[in-house]
């Protein structure tokens, strides 16, 4: 994948950029191999990887489903590469799935499942933004859909300073203005921000916001996030209705010591539990649990 080598994409399209070498195209000995990960719920991937699953029958298979919808491989459905993942998965069903969406109700009795949410790229932390430079009050900045953010966003409507920082109803990606690195910059600089579920309930807002050490007004994941943040300690959860979203806010404006220490607390625990590099040790835990060489 040359976004993960080349700087082809700014910040968050390049999530998984490392700068390593230019990426090269090997002769692969599937017999040195301990295992296979397929990657994305992509259809491209997919393709990949049923080319090779004739070369490696004899290799434990994990399927990092990262995908929106919260059936595994679900995304590959929504992709119309549906069929191609259903053969797939007859002839060589996965031994292990990490899941984003991880529904405990769908999920939590099959213990090849884990979950496996978003986390915060260790290498884009930034410096704390002080709480009496901080220019904006309330911001939420994201896409009118699903259905909570149009009601969030026009319950702020004429309120705080949205209009003028531009939390507005239709926004769109080809319109942000705050790209890259200068987002996280602009995440840093608000008192407050806002965070509802999107295509999924797992958001990088939600990841983002204490990862710049901001405080954050949440709608809570319905999905299952080990170590998840507390209500009160770390972040504060909202109701789905929105009912008390304004007191809430209102509540909170007023605090601004409150705010920081709940915003710090959050980032410590964040660095403790939900940096990418604590993503790929659990997976390793996993892979040391299932697939050890000793059971070989």
């Amino acid at each position: 994948n040359a976004k993960f080598h080349l700087p082809v994409k700014d910040y968050p399209k390049n999530l998984g950029f490392t700068s390593f070498t230019s990426p090269l195209r090997l002769k692969v000995d599937f017999k040195s191999f301990d295992l296979i990960i397929l990657a994305a719920a992509k259809k491209d991937v997919l393709d990949v990887y049923s080319n090779i699953l004739p070369k490696i029958s004899h290799l434990p298979v994990i399927f990092l489903d990262g995908g929106d919808l919260p059936e595994i491989g679900g995304d590959f459905h929504r992709l119309k590469a549906g069929p191609v993942y259903e053969s797939i998965l007859k002839k060589r069903p996965f031994d292990v799935v990490l899941k984003r969406e991880f529904i405990p109700a769908l999920h939590g009795n099959d213990p090849t499942v884990f979950p496996f949410p978003f986390s915060f790229p260790y290498n884009m932390q930034l410096p704390v933004q002080p709480e009496h430079l901080k220019k904006y009050d309330v911001s939420f900045w994201g896409q009118q859909e699903p259905a909570i953010r149009t009601n969030a966003l026009t319950l702020l409507q004429g309120k705080y300073d949205c209009e003028k920082n531009g939390t507005t109803l239709q926004q769109d990606f080809s319109t942000y203005k705050r790209k890259g690195k200068f987002y996280l910059e602009e995440i840093a600089r608000c008192k407050i921000v806002l965070n509802f579920r999107g295509g999924g309930w797992d958001t990088m807002r939600y990841w983002e916001t204490p990862g710049v050490g901001t405080f954050m007004i949440t709608q809570k994941p319905q999905i299952l996030i080990p170590h998840n943040f507390e209500d009160g300690k770390h972040v504060a959860y909202c109701d789905d209705s929105l009912d008390d979203l304004l007191d809430k806010i209102d509540y909170y404006l007023q605090r601004p010591e409150e705010r920081a220490l709940m915003a710090s607390k959050a980032k410590e625990h964040l660095q403790q539990h939900h940096l990418n590099t604590v993503r790929a040790q659990t997976l390793l835990d996993i892979v040391a649990e299932k697939f050890s060489r000793s059971s070989n």
